[in-house]
């Protein structure tokens, strides 16, 4: 057992995430105290580690909890659901009151909130904290994202904040908000990362299709974008993806590995959030489907099969002009996807009493994080000047953008359906922002359907009140 309380903060669960997220702190001059249920983990990551700062391995819960300096803090690394709770309540019995437990894993922000009650009846803090950027982000500065108490930033605000990612000098961390803010956040920042995903490789599919360029010929149009306004971690890489070479087969790498994409819930977390809200994230959405349709390959294959020549045959006379508006399509659809998501933190923040600041939430994307990208600044600087901004959409910058890209956003759409390419976020995207800028909806007969056959009731444009006409009877309108 540790004989004094030495470290100023601890990991317990020691895989690739909670390993390096250990070395990050002890990189930076914290003495972090480190515990894995199968020891043999702290053990290698002090022996293979050690001399990069200050570790207390501890074998037991007890043995951990005791090295920590109070208030104690604790970052607990483990699998999200059953096996947090686990942990958790094994940590509970061995902790005093202003105690800090926090959860670093992708955990569901309604667990987050449930745990944060049940352990403030016990005295304790519990901290749901988003983190983003991988295992390299873990290591070398991710973006992070607290949530929680203001009394438990306190202790660790001056620790994320100097482990997080640093972009012109401020930390890529702030405190999100109470109980499941952070969580939130961090579950739109995955949905926004499904979205922008699926563009990209809509971007790359339309391009190969249209030009039947070859994947390095791709990946050097990709180079080409990230040096301007579509500049961004996702495209960097994606250029970098695209030009690798398959050591086994000589092949392009991405000719080789299966279309049929994996997900781990974020993005069914986050859709199934904003329907409960009623923010409609078409795009993010539709970039969640499209990965759950890329898995179903028996039905794949059984449409394949049968409607093989449904498209028309495509060729691109301008090759210039064509990848110019893919380019101002895939910036507009980002625009929508960030929008969205932006919209719906909002929406989560007044429903749950959080008062997140959109503006403070794109500092802290700018860096360490898998959606950094150049305009988040301009998202910063459009939530500063308008708070209350109705819609990122209708930001000067961002305004602009979209509108010098609706001509070639058609275009692109219109030509994929025609040769039969699947573009469903792009298509998404463009139809929410033409419903966004509609003068009139048809949701108006909607409401007359819903009561005709269910006397639901609708509103009038020309007179206050619930009416609701007698489809059955005389069809005279009645106030309901």
């Amino acid at each position: 057992m540790a004989e004094q309380a030495t470290a100023q903060i601890g990991v317990t669960g020691l895989a690739v995430m909670g390993r390096n997220l250990a070395r990050n702190l002890a990189r930076n001059g914290f003495a972090v105290t480190v515990h894995n249920r199968s020891p043999e983990r702290t053990r290698s990551l002090v022996a293979e580690h050690g001399d990069e700062g200050t570790f207390v391995p501890s074998e037991s819960l007890a043995d951990f909890v005791g090295s920590l300096e109070r208030p104690r803090a604790v970052i607990v690394m483990v699998k999200a659901g059953a096996p947090t709770d686990a942990v958790i309540d094994e940590l509970v019995p061995l902790l005093e009151e202003g105690d800090i437990v926090v959860d670093c894993g992708n955990a569901h922000f309604a667990d987050t909130r449930r745990r944060e009650e049940a352990l403030r009846e016990h005295g304790l803090h519990f901290v749901g904290t988003g983190v983003s950027g991988g295992e390299e982000g873990a290591l070398l500065g991710p973006s992070i994202m607290p949530g929680g108490s203001a009394e438990s930033y306190r202790k660790l605000g001056p620790i994320f904040e100097r482990i997080a990612a640093q972009v012109e000098g401020e930390p890529c961390c702030r405190h999100i908000g109470p109980d499941g803010a952070g969580h939130f956040v961090k579950m739109v920042h995955n949905g926004i990362e499904y979205a922008d995903m699926q563009l990209i490789a809509e971007a790359y599919d339309l391009l190969r299709a249209g030009l039947s360029a070859s994947p390095a010929e791709i990946a050097e149009i990709f180079r080409e974008w990230n040096g301007g306004e579509l500049g961004s971690f996702l495209i960097e890489i994606t250029a970098d993806v695209l030009g690798h070479t398959d050591a086994a087969t000589g092949q392009a790498f991405v000719d080789v590995v299966l279309d049929q994409a994996e997900q781990k819930g974020t993005g069914r977390w986050t859709v199934q959030s904003a329907l409960d809200l009623g923010i409609p994230i078409t795009g993010i959405a539709e970039a969640t489907f499209a990965r759950s349709l890329s898995g179903h390959a028996d039905q794949r294959e059984a449409a394949r099969r049968v409607f093989a020549d449904a498209g028309d045959e495509w060729q691109v006379d301008d090759r210039e002009a064509f990848v110019e508006d893919v380019r101002r399509a895939l910036l507009a659809s980002k625009i929508v996807a960030y929008a969205q998501g932006f919209d719906h933190i909002r929406a989560g923040s007044r429903e749950y009493d959080w008062d997140i600041d959109l503006g403070g939430t794109a500092t802290i994307w700018r860096g360490g994080c898998i959606i950094r990208a150049g305009f988040l600044d301009r998202i910063r600087e459009a939530y500063d000047a308008e708070p209350d901004l109705s819609t990122l959409l209708v930001a000067p910058w961002f305004a602009e953008r979209v509108s010098d890209g609706v001509p070639a956003w058609r275009r692109v759409v219109a030509d994929a359906a025609r040769a039969g390419v699947p573009a469903p976020a792009f298509g998404s995207s463009l139809a929410y922002f033409d419903a966004l800028r509609s003068q009139r909806l048809p949701a108006a007969l909607i409401q007359g359907l819903r009561d005709n056959f269910g006397a639901h009731t609708y509103h009038r444009v020309d007179r206050d009140g619930s009416f609701h006409t007698l489809w059955a009877g005389d069809r005279s309108e009645v106030e309901a």
